[in-house]
């Protein structure tokens, strides 16, 4: 009987033992459960909390591109409550025309930050040539200087200096007159001065030439170039122009006033921009004139400081008159320049016609046209179909045009280049 006992008590005692057993493991598998269930829900919370700090980031990027675009009232920087989350905006300065805009998003101290890059949209346009002419070719006064390489499709007559080298492409044009720093590549060479190599295409010839360095022959043609800007490019900077609305009516500048993007006048109703004696002209974006354009003595143009690197752009179908010490200026940072574009058809009468001392850091640009420089004028850059370089002027290449980027300006194109996450 006492030995039953002992056992049922053993038996009982291991069914306790197993009871309480499971029971410790139910609990711990429950206490597992509830601790991952609750790490579980804080992650998820955390996630919400981080995707609400983010969508207000987003908010914040969206809100501050809305102000630039409608030119609305904004400073640097701001707040931005976007539900229970706040945004905290901040805009850069332009500095070679972009902005820096960052916009960190907070909702219960869960923080993220985007930021983006807004720029000026661009064009690149290449001069590789301090002049760059067409197939009226080019005529170069006594003292006249080129300071940098020319390309032309037609001769280059004259008793003018070229600093560096040229190129005259197209069989039966010539170099008559000129004195060449570096290599002259051409069908003909007549009356000039090479300081370097000279290369001429068999059938041309060489007419009392001096050559400082070898001479050789080539077989073929020297191939025509075509100018570096193209219709259609000149066809969008008119409708980004236009984007900025018409006048109807003559502009007469004096004082100091701000222009752009703007057109004025309409191929059936042209008008005409004057800058009056001394006045000053400030470019905030493409100006676009369907008449002449006339800057009279003194007058100064500058590209507003918003544009950095950037260059900008003055284009007519008429004439474009630079009357004595006028100043063309980019925005004042190294790579800006502005671009006076004529697109009128006339090779006989200038349709730029530079007169003397005019100076800046300006390009000249003729398509179809006439190009004349006066005496004692400055310009960084010249192209067109044809050139006239008067006694004593100057065309100082700079090798930064080789890859100018122009722009429509601050009230033209604007796009974002980057967006990213940075915290």
């Amino acid at each position: 009987m006492s030995e039953q006992k002992n056992k049922n008590s053993k038996n009982g005692f291991a069914a306790l033992y197993l009871t309480v057993l499971i029971l410790a493991v139910i609990i711990a598998i429950s206490v597992s459960i509830s601790i991952l269930t609750f790490g579980q829900q804080k992650i998820s919370q955390n996630i919400t909390k981080s995707s609400q700090a983010y969508y207000a980031s987003e908010a914040g990027v969206e809100d501050v591109l809305l102000r630039l675009v409608k030119k609305m009232n904004w400073s640097s920087p701001y707040n931005l409550k976007v539900g229970n989350a706040t945004a905290t905006v901040e805009i850069s300065d332009i500095v070679g025309g972009t902005r820096t805009i960052t916009s960190k998003g907070n909702f219960l101290n869960r923080i993220r930050k985007i930021q983006i890059i807004y720029a000026i949209s661009t064009q690149q346009v290449s001069f590789h040539y301090g002049a760059q002419v067409g197939e009226g070719g080019m005529i170069m006064g006594n003292g006249s200087q080129v300071l940098g390489n020319v390309f032309s499709n037609g001769s280059v007559t004259g008793g003018g200096t070229i600093q560096n080298s040229i190129i005259v492409a197209g069989n039966g044009n010539k170099i008559d007159g000129i004195t060449v720093g570096n290599d002259a590549t051409v069908h003909t060479c007549k009356d000039s001065n090479i300081d370097g190599n000279l290369t001429y295409v068999s059938g041309g010839s060489i007419q009392n030439c001096t050559v400082g360095g070898a001479t050789s022959t080539r077989p073929n043609e020297i191939e025509l170039q075509p100018l570096p800007i193209s219709q259609s490019q000149i066809d969008e900077w008119e409708e980004d122009a236009a984007a900025g609305g018409v006048i109807t009516t003559n502009i007469s500048i004096s004082g100091t006033k701000i222009l752009g993007p703007i057109q004025i006048g309409t191929s059936t109703n042209p008008k005409n921009l004057t800058v009056e004696n001394g006045a000053t002209l400030i470019i905030e974006g493409t100006v676009y004139v369907t008449g002449d354009i006339t800057f009279n003595n003194n007058a100064t143009v500058n590209l507003d400081s918003s544009y950095g690197s950037l260059s900008g752009i003055i284009l007519t179908e008429g004439v474009i008159t630079v009357e004595n010490n006028v100043i063309l200026n980019g925005s004042g940072q190294a790579g800006s320049y502005v671009l006076l574009l004529s697109t009128k058809n006339d090779t006989t009468n200038p349709v730029i016609d530079i007169r003397n001392n005019a100076a800046g850091s300006v390009i000249y640009y003729a398509n179809s046209g006439l190009i004349y420089l006066a005496n004692n004028m400055y310009a960084r850059e010249v192209t067109g179909y044809k050139i006239q370089i008067a006694n004593n002027a100057i065309i100082q290449y700079e090798s930064g045009l080789e890859e100018t980027n122009f722009s429509s300006g601050p009230g033209g194109s604007w796009e974002v280049t980057d967006w990213k996450e940075i915290e």
